[in-house]
């Protein structure tokens, strides 16, 4: 059984900083694309970051400001996310596939967590 769970989430002012990190378990990990999506209100989920199986990359819209990492010995992918503003309000997913590069499409990770509240205050 996969289990994808977010964890980090919470409140913080605007200008602050939140580390989110996902840990996966069931599937061969270091051979897994593990991606962070998220979902700000009335819009579509959007991926904003993903780690494949060696390489980050960043969405153009936090770059600068967030940073994906991990740690293929403790099953963790973090998201580190400086200089928030009241935009990045959303819920947080992990997500992670099975394949050992991005998959460009959402529907192709076909693990996901729950999702985690980030709210950015002014």
């Amino acid at each position: 059984l996969v289990q994808v769970v977010e964890s980090g989430g919470g409140l913080v002012q605007a200008g602050g900083s939140l580390t989110l990190t996902c840990t996966v378990s069931g599937l061969t990990f270091d051979a897994a694309a593990v991606a962070w999506f998220r979902q700000r209100p009335g819009n579509e989920r959007e991926r904003v970051a993903c780690f494949n199986w060696k390489f980050p990359s960043v969405s153009d819209s936090v770059k600068g400001r967030f940073t994906i990492s991990r740690d293929n010995a403790k099953n963790t992918v973090a998201l580190q996310m400086n200089s928030l503003e009241v935009d990045d309000t959303a819920i947080y997913y992990c997500a992670a596939a099975h394949v050992a590069w991005c998959p460009p499409q959402e529907h192709d990770f076909r693990y996901w967590g729950s999702g985690t509240q980030v709210t950015v205050s002014s």
